[in-house]
């Protein structure tokens, strides 16, 4: 580790107050929507990001192009880039994503959620965080070498993605399928699309995801007359309340997570009859299940569905259920793994806070690196305010990041 150069990179971001600034604003006017949110995708974005990384060095640009005929440019672009190192492996990644979500109902923003404004050591605008953030502290480290003529012991690299907000099938579902060959198991790949405000969590395991719908099938009837009819309601909330009984079946616990536990909690109900003296015929309700890596999923849902069996034959209805979403949990990354020390050697040194590996119920592109077989770390100095309201980063974060990400490369890629 050379701690002249790494003074010398620091010193460096530390000027790029407005540098950061800038691209933020950049990016947020061009708004790159996937189709299922009504836009047309990161062709312009990633169009300007392009320009810029040769602006700041990278001569080994590519970009990998997923088909898609729902925007006018028929692809979605992912823009791969490399700054060769001293040394020829592992080399670091930092993969953060193009895309943004909308920004909902306007009257709860300040302004123009497309418009960069600055308040203090905040820069509010829809994307800013998720994931403009870590994408600019990858790219301002990057320019921090270029500035300083500062060849890094490892070879740095940035991906930047298409689709995370709606799949990721056009982006790194899309790299992993098509484009294997551009990662080697021992390389160090961070996703900065997570974190804590002080930057001291790893995030190195998720829990499984599994959402189901539940539709109960009784017979609608009067209000005065129920022995005519079978409340699909009162059966859909009898089993509302048995399905809380998976606390207890699938109890373990796991420290690495917070919560340590599986988690099973009703959430959203559609609507059945308009008027109060009908007793409705159909209900639907759904569960979000945040199930620990130790468990099955199949497991889970056979326990479920004999609750079914139970509920239908108690109240002689019919119950059909399904899964709007299902993510089993990917292998989690050893807390000892070179991306994650690699974290920790660098938080040490330049924050003396010491971080911790911990596991997640949220789902990130990590799991696709990781049922890939490769290793990766999300991590980021974040205040979590993704997808809301005024969404915004902090200044001082992007910075103080940029020089994680410069002490990384800057180290001798042991274990």
């Amino acid at each position: 580790m050379d701690n002249m150069a790494m003074k010398t990179l620091a010193d460096k971001i530390d000027g790029y107050k407005e540098e950061a600034v800038r691209l933020q604003t950049e990016m947020c006017k061009r708004p790159a929507l996937g189709p299922e949110n009504g836009g047309d995708g990161e062709v312009e974005k990633a169009t300007f990001l392009k320009s810029y990384l040769s602006e700041i060095g990278f001569t080994d640009i590519r970009q990998y192009d997923a088909p898609d005929d729902r925007v006018a440019s028929g692809h979605r672009p992912n823009l791969v880039a490399l700054l060769p190192g001293k040394l020829k492996s592992p080399r670091v990644w930092i993969m953060t994503h193009m895309d943004v979500v909308p920004p909902g109902d306007l009257v709860n923003w300040s302004g123009d959620p497309w418009t960069v404004r600055v308040d203090g050591d905040r820069v509010i605008g829809r994307g800013t965080e998720d994931n403009q953030q870590g994408m600019v502290s990858s790219l301002l480290a990057a320019r921090a070498f270029h500035d300083a003529g500062v060849t890094t012991n490892l070879s740095y690299g940035v991906i930047l993605c298409a689709d995370e907000e709606t799949g990721n099938e056009m982006g790194v579902r899309y790299l992993l399928d098509k484009h294997r060959e551009l990662f080697s198991k021992n390389d160090l790949i961070i996703i900065p699309d997570a974190g804590d405000s002080k930057g001291t969590m790893i995030e190195v395991a998720e829990k499984s995801i599994v959402w189901l719908r539940f539709h109960t099938k009784g017979k609608q009837t009067h209000g005065s007359t129920p022995e005519k009819g079978v409340n699909a309601h009162r059966a859909a909330s009898y089993l509302t309340t048995r399905l809380d009984t998976l606390y207890s079946r699938f109890r373990k616990k796991d420290a690495l997570f917070d919560p340590p536990i599986s988690t099973f909690e009703p959430t959203r109900r559609e609507a059945n009859v308009p008027n109060i003296n009908t007793i409705p015929g159909d209900d639907t309700f759904y569960l979000d299940c945040r199930i620990l890596p130790h468990y099955k999923v199949t497991d889970v849902l056979k326990y479920i569905r004999g609750l079914i069996k139970e509920t239908e034959k108690r109240f002689k209805v019919r119950i059909t259920m399904d899964s709007p979403q299902t993510e089993k949990a990917a292998p989690p990354t050893p807390a000892n793994a070179p991306v994650a020390k690699a974290i920790t050697r660098a938080v040490k040194s330049l924050r003396k806070r010491t971080p911790k590996t911990m596991g997640i119920g949220g789902g990130t592109v990590g799991k696709f690196f990781r049922d890939a077989g490769f290793y990766c770390a999300i991590w980021a100095t974040q205040d979590e305010v993704a997808h809301t309201a005024d969404e915004y980063c902090r200044i001082s974060a992007m910075l103080a990041d940029a020089k994680v990400f410069a002490h990384i490369a800057l180290q001798d890629g042991d274990s």
